[in-house]
């Protein structure tokens, strides 16, 4: 049961202007730039911040010399106020689409692997039907996307839940997993070896991704798991033209999914090493946020993606029902759920 000063603080006493002033206070973690940022007055905003914290009872943010960082108490609100400013965006275009057929903005997020098929497959399809359509696609890693997703810029993505956490409020729809193979330019002088172990590469030039990474993480511990140091002649990006380049043009060596250097291995410009690298990532998957119905854009990208994947895996993905629901367009036009994409 809803606790009743819970609902008079939201439907008597919180303001949009308090939450567009959250919102981009997280963002600047300034006062006055949040204030130039939100189209008011310093003076309004700082008002408008202590009205919040009154009402709420508590501070949400620490006021420091230069600026202003969050309490928890403020990180909770400002991830709230973004995900309902969020979904106040989603029902303008819903609006917008009922009045003029399937069209608006539908946001997605991939993680590396699926960005090089998945995604371009599923999108082909999308637009072939709704070329008005508008995708936005952002490659990043989960714990980004993640974030995004979570604070509703995103509508859906395809990666990893890493936040045991935020597990309950998100739906996962498993794909693939992702096995690793370890890859170098054509000539390498290890692409040879036929007795090539772990301990040959600790002394290599590696291109890694961002620490905190999953698989940076696994990386770390298949070394020391085999009592090796960590390699010490590292550059880190996730850039896949720059990953090539380099791989190309040095001896360095990295660890990725057949799949995104496929092209590079057919033309013979890399090859994987003769090394069975016992590396594989959690199985990614499709994850939208539980009780956030989606969009029509975005049940038409759903239903997109789920039969692309199931064309590339050959196997029956799971209907969800939220995304199953019938969706009342305009006279006819097609309902995206019921798509045979």
């Amino acid at each position: 049961m809803q606790d009743p000063r819970s609902e008079r603080f939201i439907r008597s006493r919180l303001k949009t202007r308090h939450l567009v002033l959250l919102g981009e206070l997280g963002e600047h973690r300034s006062i006055m730039h949040a204030a130039n940022a939100a189209h008011m007055t310093q003076p309004a905003a700082s008002k408008l911040l202590s009205e919040l914290e009154s009402l709420l009872g508590t501070p949400l943010f620490e006021r420091l010399p230069r600026g202003v960082t969050p309490t928890p108490y403020g990180e909770i609100m400002i991830r709230r106020a973004r995900a309902a400013l969020a979904e106040m965006n989603l029902a303008h275009q819903e609006v917008m689409t009922l009045l003029s057929g399937l069209s608006g903005r539908v946001a997605v997020g991939t993680v590396l692997t699926p960005a090089m098929d998945l995604l371009p497959a599923a999108v082909l399809r999308l637009k072939t039907l709704y070329p008005k359509l508008h995708v936005a696609i952002e490659v990043d890693t989960s714990k980004s996307l993640l974030a995004r997703l979570r604070s509703g810029q995103l509508e859906m993505m395809v990666g990893r839940i890493l936040e045991p956490e935020a597990a309950e409020e998100l739906e996962f729809e498993p794909l693939s997993d992702e096995p690793h193979c370890i890859f170098a330019r054509a000539g390498h002088p290890l692409a040879g070896r036929g007795d090539l172990t772990l301990a040959d590469l600790a002394d290599a030039g590696w291109i890694l991704p961002a620490e905190g990474s999953i698989l940076r993480d696994r990386l770390t511990a298949l070394f020391l798991s085999a009592g090796l140091d960590l390699p010490e002649h590292t550059i880190e990006t996730t850039s896949v033209p720059m990953i090539t380049h380099m791989l190309a043009q040095s001896d360095m060596v990295v660890a990725l999914p057949p799949e995104v250097v496929r092209t590079h291995v057919e033309h013979r410009v890399l090859v994987p090493l003769p090394l069975l690298l016992e590396l594989r990532l959690d199985r990614y998957g499709i994850v939208t946020r539980r009780h956030h119905p989606l969009s029509p854009g975005g049940q038409a990208m759903l239903q997109a993606l789920r039969v692309s994947a199931g064309a590339s895996h050959n196997v029956e993905r799971p209907p969800r029902p939220a995304a199953g629901a019938a969706v009342d367009l305009p006279p006819g036009q097609k309902n995206p759920s019921a798509l045979s994409l």
